[in-house]
């Protein structure tokens, strides 16, 4: 593997600061998080943000199909070269941004529920989260790597100031797990904080609960707007426009005292209060 830097010196390119590009430097790196992924026969990875390509190289090492997506079009000729090089034909390079990739259009190229991988750019990389969520009927796992303070965020627990609305989507949607710590002097340019990679296993979405699932996020948005309020304040100032009777009456009949705050709820009693107010809310 090529170092980051000279790469870049070689292309006379130079990493955007405003994009989050922070390359992986070490190969071991990109292998073992590529031997985390355990692409199967069949299965066909999608990488989230190529870059130079080391993690690129060690997933097509592994799986039958790589759809590599990277945004930056100042890479993408500087990515085939590294392929060739590497000898490697099973990857696609697709110059898109990632949320507004269309998922559906990839996964028929595969036989089965896609792999995602990929070393997420910070400014995104909740936004990204979101969008695996929403399309996770088309897709099975994922590893990625996120800046340290944001993997802690997805995985947090109830009661702490991290726990928040990514949590609970998160935890919500799939099952997850830290992998690893990666100390920041494995990259270039070296970011400030370190970084950590984390295990994404996919639940199913219940077709029956197609209407459900975006009543359930749209509670989850109201109660953590306003999280300084108690939950009865939060889904009045809402914009379900309920009066604090109805906010308290809907909390109560969930089970869940209406001066708590947020971020003390569990995924489960997220669950319960929206379809609680879903039931409410339902015609006769």
């Amino acid at each position: 593997m090529t170092s980051p830097s000279t790469l870049l010196k070689a292309w006379n390119l130079r990493a955007r600061k405003e994009a989050g590009q922070h390359f992986l430097a070490r190969p071991e790196t990109a292998e073992w998080i590529a031997e985390s992924c355990a692409p199967e026969a069949g299965e066909l990875v999608v990488e989230i943000g190529s870059g130079l390509g080391a993690l690129t190289v060690a997933l097509a090492r592994r799986a039958d199909e790589v759809v590599a997506v990277e945004n930056d079009r100042r890479l993408v000729g500087l990515l085939h070269t590294e392929l060739t090089a590497a000898g490697l034909t099973n990857v696609t390079i697709l110059q898109e941004d990632i949320l507004r990739l269309d998922f559906n259009a990839v996964r028929k190229r595969s036989r089965a529920p896609l792999v995602v991988a990929g070393n997420l750019p910070y400014n995104i990389s909740s936004q990204i989260v979101i969008r695996l969520i929403e399309h996770r009927a088309l897709l099975d796992r994922a590893v990625l790597m996120f800046q340290k303070e944001m993997a802690e965020r997805i995985t947090a627990s109830p009661g702490g100031k991290i726990y928040g609305r990514l949590s609970v989507l998160a935890q919500y949607a799939a099952t997850t797990h830290k992998v690893a710590n990666v100390p920041a002097s494995l990259f270039y340019p070296r970011p400030k904080i370190d970084s950590q990679v984390l295990s994404f296993r996919f639940r199913a979405p219940d077709p029956s609960d197609a209407l459900f699932e975006p009543h359930l996020f749209r509670v989850v948005r109201a109660a953590f707007s306003k999280r300084r309020k108690t939950l009865k304040n939060a889904l009045t100032a809402s914009d379900f426009h309920i009066t604090p009777e109805a906010a308290r009456r809907f909390l109560e009949s969930s089970g869940i005292d209406p001066g708590r705050r947020a971020e003390t709820l569990s995924v489960d009693e997220f669950v319960r209060l929206a379809r609680y107010m879903m039931l409410e809310a339902a015609p006769p």
